[in-house]
């Protein structure tokens, strides 16, 4: 009788657990739901405050660019074309027609027509100033379709507004900023509400019910567990400690083959004796046992001057490191062409060697002959072919912007929704498993600030307007490392240091841009280098990974894949600068991208 008495409150004790359980459930998925409608309603206004403030910050640009266009018809061009009256008169439209989108509202391009009482004054200050010089340009372009010479107090005008109108939109543009601050912090507070409501429902839910429950589990395995829990753990180490020994021998082996058969690579002393050299790279040199006790540019090379020059490399970067091209000449009088990179490795503290990675680049030299000679005799078509690519580069520029935006949104936007879950799964009791969360937590942290600084680095480096081509791809470069923690070197083997084209070096510094993160996303790339070179005629970059590679026939066949699209995206906006590229590569032992541009005196 007190057995069944027993069992009847037992089960009226599990009953109301479940129904307790059921509503916290419920009331967690109530809370995540809200969450997460109230998360994606702040993500679409901080896009478009974001889209405002980036038009607000382009008006100032047009305002200068009105100016400037002004400045040149009135006082450099001797004789003004009907084009550069048209250019003026399109600037100006856009310029006037995104001030009343700004101010009025528009909504096609999500602009709201109310405003704080704050810019709905600093856009009544703005007006006057924006009205003379838009009245002024408006009579300036009508003087110059009539040839009339009263345009120097209307240039005049155009100057002494312009200064007031950019302060005015420097306080606009600040004013955005700050409204949208203020949002995203109400955010971040009901956000915090919210969490803190989670944990307390989570709270309430391990003491009346997870805990309960707990003691009458405990009660029916304690006298199973402890002997279980040794037997599970004795076979659990054997089997690990199984595996993880069949495993590093399975990937020693195919390391230990992969070098052999793949690379072209060798061990060397920093005296330039040979410790270890690969078979294919033996294979190339007809190294054998009997050349064992040679030096390394003997082996490498039949030539006295080449050898010379090969040991006082070694001799004078054995600490630092070099990579350079190379040329050396076999026993059968063979010329080759060696893409050599030397890198300096610690074995002990007083014990160091050499280890020596080559690219067998003899074919890409005969071709890049091939392309100087092609180029010239080109140069005339491609630079009537200029006008029509200018137009092309300014629509890719738009192309790039979006895609910029669309990686912030997917990459960064998913990382920080993945963030907020796992935050709210934490729970408490298991502590173990609570800092295996923490653990991952602070990884995905880390993830989401290098997704933030990567798009932000995307965008338009002051590099490349300020100082060139050279520095920014250099700073490309070094930011590039330190963000992904990868071995990216550059270097400029020739000491270019010429300007170019606005237009042709930003196209160039996309196309290394995209060679370069293909190699980290897509190739698994631990070491990327990034080489200029200049003729008179011809301007070349190469970007080499030590990446897994890929059959580039069959990449070409899948258009609608990422890498196929990264592919034609470089194929296509390497035609914009006149240029041609060159890709290379080998499953298994990685890929180079070669950009050559032609350089117009």
């Amino acid at each position: 009788m007190k057995k069944s008495n027993q069992e009847t409150a037992d089960k009226i004790t599990f009953k109301n657990l479940r129904r307790w359980y059921f509503f916290a459930l419920w009331t967690i998925a109530v809370t995540v739901i809200l969450s997460q409608i109230l998360v994606q309603y702040n993500l679409k206004q901080q896009l478009s405050d974001s889209k405002i403030i980036n038009i607000s910050g382009k008006q100032r640009m047009l305002s200068q660019k009105i100016v400037k266009e002004v400045l040149i018809l009135n006082y450099v061009s001797d004789t003004v074309s009907q084009k550069q009256i048209s250019h003026l008169k399109n600037v100006l439209e856009l310029w006037k027609t995104t001030q009343n989108a700004l101010e009025n509202g528009n909504d096609s391009l999500a602009f709201p027509k109310e405003k704080s009482e704050t810019l709905n004054r600093l856009y009544a200050e703005i007006n006057p100033v924006f009205n003379n010089i838009s009245q002024a340009t408006d009579s300036f372009i009508l003087n110059l379709k009539r040839n009339l010479p009263e345009n120097q107090k209307l240039v005049q005008t155009i100057l002494k507004n312009e200064g007031t109108f950019l302060l005015k939109m420097n306080q606009i543009v600040s004013q955005y900023d700050l409204e949208a601050h203020e949002k995203v912090t109400e955010q971040r507070k009901i956000e915090y509400w919210i969490f803190a409501f989670t944990l307390f429902v989570l709270l309430m839910e391990f003491f009346f019910i997870f805990k309960p429950t707990n003691k009458k589990i405990e009660k029916l395995i304690a006298k199973l567990l402890s002997s279980e829990k040794k037997a599970l753990k004795l076979a659990y180490d054997t089997e690990i400690i199984s595996e993880i020994k069949e495993n590093s021998v399975k990937e020693l082996k195919s390391l230990n083959y992969a070098m052999e058969n793949t690379l072209l690579y060798c061990r060397i002393a920093p005296d330039g004796s040979i410790i270890h050299i690969g078979e294919k790279f033996a294979k190339l040199i007809n190294y054998t046992r009997f050349s064992s006790n040679k030096k390394f540019s003997e082996v490498l090379t039949t030539d006295e001057k080449e050898q010379l020059n090969i040991d006082r490399i070694i001799f004078e970067k054995h600490r630092s490191g070099w990579q350079g091209e190379i040329k050396i000449t076999n026993k059968e009088s063979q010329t080759f062409w060696l893409d050599l990179s030397m890198v300096p490795v610690t074995i002990k503290k007083e014990e160091s060697e050499l280890l020596i990675i080559c690219f067998n680049i003899t074919e890409r030299k005969k071709a890049q002959r091939e392309v100087e000679r092609l180029n010239i005799e080109n140069s005339t078509e491609k630079i009537n072919q200029q006008k029509v690519i200018s137009s092309k580069i300014v629509e890719n520029q738009e192309n790039e912007q979006n895609r910029i935006a669309k990686e912030i949104h997917d990459g960064i936007g998913q990382m920080l929704t993945g963030l907020k879950f796992s935050l709210e799964s934490i729970n408490l009791d298991d502590k173990e498993k609570s800092a295996q969360k923490i653990e991952y937590l602070k990884k995905l942290s880390l993830d989401i600030i290098k997704g933030v600084r990567t798009a932000t680095f995307n965008l338009m480096p002051p590099e490349l307007s300020d100082h060139g081509i050279v520095s920014s791809l250099s700073k490309l470069t070094q930011e590039l490392s330190k963000l992904t923690g990868k071995e990216i070197l550059f270097y400029n083997k020739t000491d270019f240091n010429q300007r170019l084209d606005s237009l042709i070096e930003i196209n160039i510094y996309r196309l290394t841009q995209e060679a370069i993160n293909n190699a980290i996303k897509y190739a698994g790339s631990s070491h990327i280098i990034v080489q200029l070179s200049h003729s008179n005629t011809l301007l070349s970059i190469i970007v080499d990974d030590n990446g897994k590679g890929f059959d580039i026939n069959a990449v070409d066949k899948k258009r609608n894949s990422e890498s196929g699209m990264g592919l034609l995206f470089m194929k296509e906006r390497i035609q914009y600068v006149n240029g041609r590229v060159f890709i290379n590569s080998i499953p298994g032992e990685g890929t180079r991208i070669t950009f050559n541009i032609p350089i117009l005196k």
